[in-house]
């Protein structure tokens, strides 16, 4: 929701997003987030090339997607209506340490499970709170609803689709098997509301061969101690697969890849059929489509890119981004893949630093920038403002030892 409450002033919402107040604050949003560079070249067929050199080619869909784009404009509006209040949010407004290394510079101060010396204890009735574009679980929002604080909520829409069916699917006590990662913001919100009405129950699955294992219990039973603790911390409190894998309908966090999350629903489909018969299927077992389409359509454009010839990916965003870690996947089967959070990342042509998805930690790879005619893909996470991917495409040019403006457009060369 767009408005702010309290006990002081139960009866009346204040809307954030007012044409004054919001006329201004994306103004700024767009003073430190947006690039005329990125737009030139999203402009001249998503390419830019210097002859004999090198070509930097950018998929059609990348970086900021609207829910995010609302989110930030949200919190900083907050700032600006509420000048004196003190301002919280729960965890990232967004999994891109740039942005919320933003928000911090603008005295709201972040509540994180790591941090113990900031909690929900401090927050007074008189505080603002804002719940992030992932949202936050039930507990969490029954606190601040308690202490009577004003909330500021950024959840977006598609994240709030998710809620509805896995309540849905309780309502109905159906079981939520939920595609995603148990320890995600997201995925950890959603879970709460498969058993906020409290007789559902949830399973995340993270991998097909944790969906595999579900099917397996699902046809055969099983050793149900060694079952719970292969998914320990991923399921609800009194969950029992002998009991609760009867009756399942799937549901996934929005950032998963799609095919994945898709193949997910068809072996856990499959095994009810198998185990119950066809014509008894709908008593088993639901599915309900919920990729985010901003996600879907991020894949999508990294996808038909890499139809063209390229040399490298370059995949730009915050580490802990799972839309943005699932762009990396993509590339990594085809190509050099290189995920970084920003243009530090690249000191030398020599040398790069990126993440590694398989060991969950940068490492350092040489000789990563070819010499010659190269073609270097890049891309971007829903959560990467496109200021950063700007820093990236002027890095490659300041390696290449290219001067950009004598590659553009004179007149609409930035600055």
């Amino acid at each position: 929701m767009d408005m702010t409450d309290s006990k002081k002033t139960s009866s009346k919402r204040i809307n954030l997003r007012t044409p004054v107040v919001m006329e201004t604050v994306q103004a700024q949003v767009e003073s430190h987030y947006q690039s005329e560079l990125v737009d030139f070249i999203r402009e001249n067929s998503n390419q830019l090339v210097v002859e004999g050199k090198f070509t930097i080619r950018l998929a059609k869909e990348f970086g900021f997607c609207y829910g995010v784009e609302r989110a930030i404009d949200l919190a900083y509006a907050a700032r600006k209506v509420f000048k004196e209040e003190s301002l919280f949010l729960i965890g990232e407004i967004i999994h891109n340490p740039e942005v919320n290394n933003q928000i911090r510079g603008m005295g709201i101060k972040v509540i994180s499970e790591k941090d113990e010396d900031l909690n929900l204890n401090q927050v007074s009735p008189d505080d603002i709170v804002i719940i992030p574009a992932f949202g936050t679980d039930v507990q969490t929002l029954s606190v601040l609803k308690e202490k009577g604080c004003r909330i500021v909520d950024t959840t977006c829409g598609d994240v709030m689709r998710v809620w509805k069916r896995v309540r849905q699917y309780a309502k109905e006590s159906f079981t939520s098997i939920i595609h995603g990662k148990s320890w995600h913001e997201e995925t950890k919100a959603t879970s709460s509301r498969a058993i906020s009405n409290g007789n559902g129950h949830f399973l995340v699955v993270y991998t097909l061969e944790d969906a595999d294992l579900v099917c397996d219990y699902i046809l055969k039973g099983g050793d149900k101690d060694e079952f719970l603790t292969r998914f320990e911390g991923a399921f609800s409190s009194g969950f029992d697969p002998d009991l609760h894998l009867k009756a399942i309908g799937v549901a996934n966090q929005t950032t998963m890849l799609r095919g994945e999350t898709e193949e997910v629903q068809l072996r856990l489909k499959n095994a009810m059929i198998e185990r119950y018969g066809l014509e008894n299927l709908t008593s088993h077992f639901k599915a309900f489509e919920t990729i985010c389409g901003a996600t879907q359509d991020r894949q999508d454009a990294l996808t038909t890119m890499l139809n063209y010839p390229l040399d490298l990916l370059l995949v730009v965003g915050g580490y802990n981004s799972s839309n943005t870690s699932h762009l990396a996947e993509i590339g990594q089967k085809k190509l050099p893949t290189y995920f970084i959070k920003n243009s530090d990342m690249m000191p030398s042509e020599k040398r790069i630093i990126h993440f590694n998805l398989d060991d969950q930690k940068e490492v350092e790879t040489e000789d990563w920038l070819p010499a010659g005619q190269i073609t270097v893909g890049i891309t971007a996470g829903a959560s990467c403002p496109n200021n950063l991917i700007e820093d990236v495409i002027r890095k490659i040019f300041h390696l290449k030892n290219v001067s950009i403006k004598t590659h553009l457009n004179p007149e609409s060369t930035p600055a």
